[in-house]
């Protein structure tokens, strides 16, 4: 058995075609089949079945699948952990992080990791937490700033909470309801339109379930837009929304109404694929994040509304 035909192995899997595959791969077809009858007669049963131009996996290549997609990220992993250590090429990481994460948290933490490693190339993802774990998933990711869902994060990751965010309503007028206090109750937008993120977004996953635990459900003004759009459109007065806090804070046209405590809260979380060992890069960034979450309480720098766990 070769690393190679592990790697033609999964990118068969990966497609179900064979012809697709060796695009994939680099190869031609009958190269790759060539590869795939070797790795088959050296473990001694077939991997795919191969019925009227439908490829799957047999019970034997079931089982190999997620050991070789193991071994083939572990020998990735390994080869850029030992060139980054070498200098023979500069290291790489590649961030994710939700829209307010991005554009609150993110940025401190970067400036102290490029300032201390200024070669390495250092991509950033922006998007949703299930967008996120979903490309953690698959590889496309080494760590990625989350916000943790009430059941808990996929067991595929190993995810850290850092922190706790509250939610506020994002306004242009007064809502009917506020307290002197300057607080809502939930229960106060049963009669307000909301303007609603997309699916895949866990805002409005945390915005529908704290209506219906409230015993309504929300009218939606508008349906679907991003963090940007969604703040726009409540400058514009199509509705109120649940934001987080540190998102408005620099929105002069919006109006932030708090929530009466406990409100709505978010945990945030540092996660990473369970099963790959991370490069030096990646652990250094997640060393540097801790490092800027635990100086940034002691100097009460962190963002309104975020507190540490």
């Amino acid at each position: 058995m070769q690393l190679h035909q592990l790697r033609y192995f999964a990118a068969v899997a990966e497609v179900r075609h064979f012809t697709q595959a060796a695009d994939l791969v680099g190869i031609t077809q009958p190269s790759l089949s060539k590869q795939i009858h070797a790795l088959e007669t050296d473990l001694g049963a077939p991997l795919f079945e191969r019925v009227r131009g439908n490829i799957t996996l047999t019970a034997a290549g079931e089982v190999l699948l997620p050991l070789a997609k193991r071994i083939l990220a572990d020998v990735e992993t390994a080869t850029r952990e030992v060139q980054e250590l070498v200098g023979l090429r500069r290291g790489r990481v590649r961030l994710g992080a939700t829209p307010s994460l991005a554009t609150s948290l993110a940025p401190p933490v970067l400036r102290r990791f490029r300032d201390a490693y200024p070669t390495v190339d250092l991509r950033v993802e922006e998007g949703g937490s299930q967008d996120l774990v979903r490309d953690l998933l698959r590889g496309d990711l080494d760590l990625a700033l989350i916000i943790m869902p009430a059941a808990g994060a996929d067991p595929g990751l190993r995810a850290d909470p850092i922190l706790r965010e509250s939610l506020v309503v994002a306004s242009v007028d007064p809502l009917p309801g506020t307290s002197p206090a300057g607080e809502l109750r939930i229960t106060d937008l049963r009669d307000q339109p909301l303007v609603m993120f997309r699916e895949g977004y866990d805002l409005r996953d945390a915005t529908l379930q704290a209506c219906r635990a409230a015993g309504f459900e929300p009218t939606l003004s508008v349906d679907g837009g991003e963090m940007d759009a969604v703040l726009s459109f409540v400058e514009a007065g199509l509705g109120v929304a649940l934001v987080p806090g540190i998102v408005v804070a620099r929105r002069a046209g919006i109006r932030v109404t708090r929530l009466v405590p406990p409100g709505v809260r978010r945990t945030i979380a540092v996660a990473r694929r369970r099963d790959v060992v991370p490069t030096h890069a990646g652990r250094e960034l997640r060393r540097i994040l801790l490092e800027y979450v635990h100086d940034a309480t002691a100097t009460a720098e962190l963002p309104p509304g975020v507190e540490p766990l």
